[in-house]
């Protein structure tokens, strides 16, 4: 992104947060504490489902309930469960959420959420889609939101990018737009906001409780309920991640807990949520510029050129792209508002870097190379943002002067 685009977007955040009376820095356990003391949990002696790990404690959960927000669409979909009906669960996030250092794929948080709902409503047909995929933000989410989620109608929905979220003025705008494209789906999925956290307290949390607050959505933060913990000695950062950021199946069972907790205390009082109106009118917390996001690839986008490069499947997660070994150039026309580059970082040291024109102007260099670097991965960035859409021409091609000749174009992000 050019930086006075950058500049743009920070001062459109800014002085969102003012208008919304947030000019003084909050501090985010004040603000948590306002709404919990809204909610409950529920009455153990109700028999309810419970997981049993013996990893949290009741003030643990507690302060991990930021907001209980509107239940009406979560108990919609408990009593459609309750009465057989066929349900299906959903979660879109990062690494956390598609698992990475989960022992198991039952001990990830996710299948954690559905094993509740089996228990709950051992009557009704459970189907699961996650669709976490590791390093990816929700500039990424929510251009492939519908293909990826959406498409398998989910009742509830659960949305974990705290972690990878990392620019406050961009992920304000594509996690508004994410959550909205999910609120507005024609099945009304309800939807629930998870936020994690790194070793050091990094997270977005604060910049996505934006967005929560403004929908009334239900708000859990496993930030909340272990970073306190850690730091009075009752555990360490070790007993529940092997690095500095992904929980082991310790730190799933915790997040696990959190959600079964939130999910008794809705079904606790089932009966007295009016599930009549499951309507969402909000207008936007941003421009919601990114609404009609889509990830493009060799499935629906042919180039209007291409010299060098093949279509190849080099990302099993994104996996209708196209690369070249050798140089070469491609060109796209697209239409749009936004217009971003999905492509593949790789640590084999042989990636290339790779400029991007739009409508013959230079606006980046890709750097396809992650020497010594943790994986391959696909990165985004975006190129171009604009209030109007309009028909642009977007060509890519190796960078002059430079030996690395491997790249790879994973799609374009168009919205």
């Amino acid at each position: 992104m050019k930086r006075n685009q950058q500049i743009a977007l920070l001062t459109a955040a800014m002085l969102l947060l003012g208008a919304a009376g947030c000019g003084t820095k909050e501090d985010p356990q004040m603000q948590s504490n306002a709404s919990r003391s809204e909610w409950s949990m529920a009455d153990p002696s109700l028999n309810l489902p419970t997981l049993n790990l013996g990893s949290t404690t009741e003030d643990m959960i507690r302060r991990a309930v930021i907001n209980e927000g509107n239940t009406a669409r979560l108990a919609d979909a408990m009593k459609r469960a309750k009465a057989g009906e066929q349900i299906t669960i959903g979660t879109i996030g990062g690494s956390i959420t598609q698992g990475t250092a989960a022992s198991t794929t039952d001990e990830r948080y996710a299948n954690r959420a559905l094993e509740w709902w089996t228990k709950a409503f051992p009557q009704a047909q459970m189907d699961f889609v996650n669709a976490g995929i590791g390093a990816t933000d929700s500039y990424i989410g929510v251009h492939r939101v519908d293909a990826d989620l959406l498409s398998k109608k989910p009742d509830v929905v659960i949305v974990e990018f705290s972690v990878n979220d990392t620019d406050a003025a961009l992920n304000l705008q594509t996690y508004d737009s994410l959550v909205r494209k999910i609120l507005t789906a024609e099945n009304h999925p309800a939807v629930i906001l998870l936020f994690t956290t790194q070793e050091d307290g990094t997270s977005l949390q604060d910049t996505h409780m934006q967005i929560g607050t403004a929908y009334d959505l239900p708000m859990i933060s496993y930030k909340n309920a272990v970073l306190p913990e850690i730091e009075a000695g009752r555990f360490t950062w070790k007993d529940i991640s092997p690095d500095n950021i992904h929980p082991n199946s310790t730190g799933h069972g915790i997040i696990g807990e959190l959600l079964w907790s939130y999910f008794n205390s809705v079904y606790a009082k089932l009966d007295q949520i009016d599930t009549s109106d499951l309507s969402f009118t909000a207008a936007p917390v941003t421009k919601d510029l990114y609404a009609k996001g889509v990830l493009l690839d060799s499935t629906s986008l042919t180039p209007k050129s291409i010299q060098g490069f093949e279509q190849a499947e080099i990302s099993y997660q994104f996996p209708n792209g196209w690369t070249t070994k050798d140089g070469g150039e491609l060109t796209f026309e697209v239409t749009g508002s936004n217009i971003g580059v999905l492509f593949y970082r790789t640590v084999g040291g042989k990636s290339g870097q790779y400029c991007v024109y739009v409508d013959d102007r230079l606006i980046q260099v890709l750097d396809g190379n992650f020497p010594g670097g943790w994986g391959n991965y696909a990165q985004a960035q975006q190129v171009y943002t604009s209030d109007a859409s309009s028909t642009h021409t977007v060509t890519i091609k190796q960078l002059e002067g430079t030996d690395l000749t491997q790249f790879t174009v994973l799609g374009l992000l168009v919205s």
